[in-house]
């Protein structure tokens, strides 16, 4: 993402005029990290829940210039927090036109930039590279090599008659094409430990040695990595000389608390709202189910049947609100309505968004289904006993035990089942709370079913369920 623009200097002796300092790019992300903090902005956008935890060890390592280790389950928002930090750069910065590594036209250290310089003197054409450009990323995998990481001979350039002593003829890897730049290793321990190695001098002399070649190519790269705790990842280890040399270890963690996963969810979840020839369809989850979703993944991290190991996501709560919406959505779909509400029976749904993100552990073959439905029971519990005020709901358990019955079910319509609160008037006070004063059908339905289940799960009304809907009376 080179730039020649006619604002910017093109030519070595244009630069030097312009007043243009070279600096390392840790020096230079500091910077940017000192004039933020100290403005009370947040480094970067779109990762909550790290405020008081995360963040402050992050800004003290950007501030003493370390390389960094983020270690921590997987959908922890490593790799995210590794991306975001391209916006600590500077967002043009000058190299030798044409180089392959970011040449920095004041310290040129390749052969190609070198010559250049030598040749042409201030007349150097000098190229922009944008901070996006600056930014290089390997997925760590058994087969990755030095030459991927580091570079290697080109073949080519040897057939086109160069000497294999001739520095030309070096292809030059991830790493080094990455100078000037922040360069990033997810899943640290998969690389295997012979390849491990050859990142030591990056880490503490700062340079690379390629093949056998006499060639020392002082590199400035700020090195970041990503990996999970080594008492769960089987494939490999990171070995110790190379832990060693990162500046700075940052343990991340999941949401601490429902409210800040519920705000996760919000901020990724996609939007289900549909365009028809006469219309949107407007999805809403109303805030109570929201927390339930979130309540969910926070019982599933604590459940002695779900392997704590492995972890639990994040991108288990987002996905399972999507597929609650979407389930709604279908729901909606078949009974013609406009706006929909998710309902307590299209907390169903989770079961096939969550299977693939949790390693259940169970001693009896067979148990995940039940173990996914006791989470789904205790989400939906707790939240109840959370926003419903117990007193609200004493009357609606004396109106089932003279006699009131209510019948829910995913193939009812709103408007069937808010006719609840017209047969049982009790339930209009627990109903308001839940609704915030909607009194729509969609909001109305999706209350009254929270209730009843609610109410149940507390063990103060039976259910009797047959197929896709249920009915619920007074325990007498």
């Amino acid at each position: 993402m080179a730039d020649a623009s006619p604002d910017r200097p093109s030519t070595l002796g244009e630069l030097r005029a312009s007043g243009w300092v070279s600096r390392p790019v840790k020096q230079e992300v500091r910077e940017h990290a000192v004039r933020k903090i100290a403005a009370g902005e947040t480094l970067f956008d779109g990762v909550a829940g790290y405020e008081d935890t995360v963040m402050p060890q992050l800004e003290n390592a950007l501030l003493a210039g370390h390389d960094v280790i983020f270690l921590g389950e997987r959908g922890q928002a490593k790799t995210r927090m590794i991306r975001s930090l391209t916006g600590l750069l500077d967002e043009w910065m000058p190299i030798i036109a044409g180089s392959e590594i970011n040449d920095d036209p004041y310290h040129p250290v390749s052969r190609h930039a070198r010559d250049l310089v030598t040749e042409l003197g201030d007349d150097t054409p000098i190229a922009w590279v944008h901070r996006d450009a600056r930014y290089g990323e390997k997925l760590a995998t058994p087969d990755t090599s030095i030459a991927d990481l580091i570079g290697e001979v080109d073949p080519i350039r040897v057939a086109e008659g160069r000497y294999l002593s001739d520095e030309m003829t070096l292809h030059y890897g991830l790493v080094p094409r990455t100078n000037r730049g922040i360069f990033a290793i997810n899943e640290l321990p998969d690389l295997a430990e012979r390849i491990q190695v050859g990142m030591l001098n990056v880490l503490e002399e700062r340079d690379v040695q390629i093949r056998g070649y006499k060639i020392r190519l002082p590199l400035d790269v700020m090195l970041l990595a990503s990996a999970n705790p080594e008492d769960y990842t089987n494939r490999g280890r990171i070995i110790t000389p190379l832990k060693d040399r990162f500046g700075s270890q940052i343990r991340t963690h999941y949401p601490l608390d429902v409210g800040t996963e519920v705000d996760i969810m919000h901020q990724e979840a996609i939007r289900l709202d549909v365009e028809g020839g006469d219309g949107t369809i407007k999805v809403d989850v109303p805030g109570y189910l929201a927390d339930v979703v979130a309540t969910f993944s926070h019982l599933a991290r604590a459940s002695n049947q779900v392997n704590q190991r492995s972890g639990v996501s994040v991108r288990l709560s987002v996905s399972n609100y999507e597929a609650l919406a979407a389930n709604a959505l279908r729901r909606g779909l078949r009974a013609g309505e406009r706006s929909v509400v998710a309902r307590v029976d299209d907390l169903g749904a989770l079961a096939a968004s969550s299977m693939g993100k949790i390693e259940i552990e169970s001693i009896d073959e067979g148990r995940d289904g039940a173990i996914m439905e006791n989470l789904i029971k205790g989400a939906v519990l707790t939240v109840f006993k959370d926003v419903v005020p117990p007193e609200l709901t004493r009357a609606v358990v004396d109106a089932f035990e003279e006699g009131a019955i209510a019948h829910t079910g995913e193939l009812m319509t709103s408007s069937e089942l808010a006719a609840v609160i017209e047969d049982v008037d009790a339930m209009r006070a627990p109903v308001a709370v839940l609704t915030g004063g909607d009194e729509s059908p969609p909001a109305v339905a999706a209350a009254v079913e929270f209730v009843l289940e609610g109410l149940h799960l507390s063990k103060r009304l039976n259910k009797d369920s047959s197929g896709a809907s249920a009915t619920y009376r007074g325990r007498t």
